[in-house]
């Protein structure tokens, strides 16, 4: 199917499916660590971004970085390492993942509030990072022409679809339980002999993990690409399509991506019935936040609420 897609649509739509794709990887792994173990983790921009600087790092040559990087001279060490497209993207996740495993010791020594607190810092760590080791990452000029896989829509697909499935297994294993009840109530979780703090850790590194290839398919790296409204967006889809439920991510991030780019004609002339009414750049975000607000009146709790698209389906059935 995804082939047929690439011979149909033109370059424009398969980057709009693609973004979809990857914004799918990034939310159902969000929403492991947000949703289904109920820690209010600001972490997603700076996993992301650490993805994407390690697969742009590992895939360009030597000569290219030598060409591109103008802010430094290139390290040696960055200058020596390079492979493939998928090799890298697994390396990226892992530094990602391994990275959140380092975290989890000073991080989930708070909670609530604090924890936010502490994972909001982090992404602003990365982002000044980058920035200030232009010999790394080319600092505040980013990495750009990036070499990809040949079809980036079956990958993106693929990659989409894997995390998906993987998470959904997670969430219904028995540690998928012990975080459900790490959300519910922690300290009777501990009592009842979980150990909170390894379940938050590996929602913690599973998150980060599929985060950090989501981030290695993006085309482009910058440093501006990775600050708080990445994250900000990924809250919002979580919350929109049901916090907790993965086919509410799924739902949330098909409407606030898919809405970004199908109401971009309202930023452009409009002509209603013959009627001239001008240009309005930025009615499109106008527009969107009132169909977030609307739906967010009547579904508070999210689209699907507390319940998976199938277990909706099967109550409907059983109801009839």
């Amino acid at each position: 199917m995804l082939s047929v897609f690439q011979n149909l649509f033109n370059d424009y739509i398969i980057r709009i499916i693609c973004n979809i794709f990857i914004f799918m990887i990034l939310a159902v792994s969000y929403n492991l660590i947000n949703g289904v173990t109920g820690q209010l983790s600001l972490e997603p921009n700076g996993f992301v971004a650490v993805g994407a600087y390690v697969t742009a790092i590992l895939l360009l040559t030597a000569d290219a970085k030598t060409n591109m990087y103008e802010m430094a001279a290139t390290s040696p060490f960055i200058l020596a390492i390079h492979t493939s497209f998928l090799p890298a993207l697994l390396i990226s996740g892992l530094c990602a993942a391994v990275l959140a495993v380092r975290l989890s010791f000073p991080v989930f020594r708070v909670r609530g509030d604090y924890l936010a607190i502490v994972t909001l810092g982090f992404g602003f760590i990365i982002k000044i990072l980058a920035i200030n080791n232009p010999q790394i990452t080319n600092g505040a000029i980013g990495i750009n022409e990036i070499p990809q896989a040949s079809n980036m829509l079956f990958w993106c697909g693929l990659v989409a679809l894997v995390a998906i499935v993987l998470v959904l297994q997670v969430v219904y294993s028995k540690y998928g339980r012990a975080m459900k009840a790490v959300r519910d109530d922690e300290d009777a979780a501990i009592a009842m002999g979980i150990n909170t703090f390894r379940m938050k850790t590996y929602a913690f590194a599973t998150s980060a993990f599929f985060e950090g290839i989501g981030g290695g398919l993006l085309t482009i790296t910058s440093p501006d690409l990775f600050d708080f409204m990445l994250t900000f967006q990924l809250l919002i889809i979580i919350v929109l399509g049901g916090l907790g439920r993965t086919t509410g991510a799924i739902l949330g991030t098909i409407i606030v991506v898919g809405s970004g780019e199908w109401l971009r004609f309202l930023d452009q002339p409009l002509n209603l019935f013959g009627q001239d009414l001008g240009s309005h750049p930025g009615l499109r975000m106008v527009v969107f936040s009132l169909v977030l607000l609307v739906i967010m009146l009547f579904a508070r709790e999210g689209l699907l609420g507390k319940q998976e698209i199938w277990e909706i389906n099967r109550k409907r059935r059983h109801g009839k």
